[in-house]
C-alpha cells in the first residue's frame, strides 16, 4: 500500500502573494495549476490566520480558465452545480462528484495496468455498461475532447450513435436519481 505524499504547502501572505514553501519562492495561480496538472496535491493556507484557502484558489483557477475561453465544464454541468448548491438542504453533488472522479482515476489506472493483459472484469455482468458510462462521463467533463482509453476502433458514425445511446441511458438514470432525491426532501 503506497502512502499519499504530503501536499505541496503554499502560504498566502497579507499582500496576497503566494509562497511555495518547498522552493522558497513566489508562485502564481498558473504555477499552481501546473503543479496540479503534474499530479501534485497542493494546500494553500493563509499565513496569518492559518485558514485553508485551497478550495477558494482552485475555484479561482477554474474561473480564470473559463474566462480565457478554455471550457473546463459544460454549461449544463455548471447550471446543475449552481442549482444543487443554491437549492437549500443537503446536496449529494459533492459526494457524487468525488466518487465519480475517484472511480475515473481508479478506472484509468487499472486500464493502464491491464492494457496488455486479459481483464477478468470484462466478463462481469454490467461491465460494458459501466465502461460506457465512464466514457460518456469523461467526454462530458472534457467537452468531448476524448478519453484516456483512445479510439474504440469502430466507425465514427457507429461510435457517435453508441455514444448518443449511452448518454441517453445516463440522462435517464440521472433523471431517476433526481426524482428519488426530490422525494426525499
Amino acid at each position: 500500500m503506497t502512502e499519499k505524499p504530503a501536499p505541496l504547502l503554499i502560504k498566502r501572505y497579507a499582500s496576497r502573494r503566494l509562497y511555495n514553501t518547498e522552493t522558497s519562492d513566489y508562485v502564481t495561480l498558473e504555477d499552481i495549476s501546473g503543479f496540479i496538472r503534474d499530479g501534485r496535491e497542493v494546500q494553500i493556507v493563509d499565513l496569518k490566520t492559518g485558514d485553508d484557502l485551497t478550495r477558494q484558489y482552485l475555484l479561482q483557477i477554474i474561473a480564470e480558465h473559463e474566462s480565457r475561453g478554455e471550457s473546463v465544464l459544460p454549461v449544463d454541468v455548471l447550471n446543475d452545480l449552481v442549482r444543487s448548491y443554491m437549492g437549500g438542504g443537503a446536496s449529494v453533488v459533492p459526494q457524487f462528484l468525488q466518487a465519480s472522479f475517484e472511480m475515473l482515476r481508479d478506472g484509468q489506472s487499472k486500464v493502464m495496468e491491464n492494457m496488455n493483459v486479459m481483464n477478468p472484469m470484462a466478463k462481469m455482468p454490467g461491465f460494458e455498461m459501466m465502461q460506457a458510462q465512464q466514457e460518456a462521463f469523461m467526454k462530458a467533463m472534457t467537452g468531448g475532447l476524448g478519453t484516456a482509453w483512445g479510439a474504440s476502433g469502430t466507425a465514427p458514425e457507429a461510435e457517435a450513435k453508441e455514444e448518443a445511446e449511452d448518454l441517453d441511458v445516463i440522462k435517464k438514470q440521472l433523471a431517476e436519481l433526481q426524482e428519488k432525491l426530490s422525494k426525499l426532501s
